[in-house]
């Protein structure tokens, strides 16, 4: 997993506990990525200091603005690419979801377009 994918993995996390339960843990987070509390701590405070997060000391985690439209949008594209899968491949909803969560990082709007076409949904802008 590089970098960029990494980061979008934590803030589609992000994202879905603060919609969920209005601010995120680290803990939860780990938990859910499946990987160790210093990993979080250290990807918490990359995405702070690109203005991503608030981040209280031993605290909750919350989107800021920018962080929250970066979130929603790949939160987005991962049930859109999901339920592209589902429809065309005939894929149960695990491994339609398991496996936008791998395409959702690297498609290109052009291929997202096409997928809206044909499931008959809005254009990106």
């Amino acid at each position: 997993m590089n970098n960029n994918e990494s980061m979008e993995m934590y803030l589609e996390t992000i994202y879905i506990l603060e919609r969920d339960y209005n601010h995120a843990h680290g803990v939860e987070i780990a938990k859910r990525l499946g990987v160790s509390k210093p990993s979080v701590t250290k990807a918490m405070n990359l995405l702070k200091e690109k203005g991503l997060i608030n981040k209280e000391h031993y605290g909750t985690i919350t989107l800021t603005k920018e962080g929250r439209e970066i979130s929603k949008k790949i939160y987005n594209n991962h049930k859109l690419i999901s339920m592209f899968l589902q429809k065309s491949l005939n894929l149960d909803f695990d491994e339609a979801s398991e496996n936008a969560c791998r395409i959702e990082h690297i498609i290109s709007d052009k291929m997202l377009n096409a997928i809206k076409q044909y499931l008959d949904l809005p254009k990106c802008r």
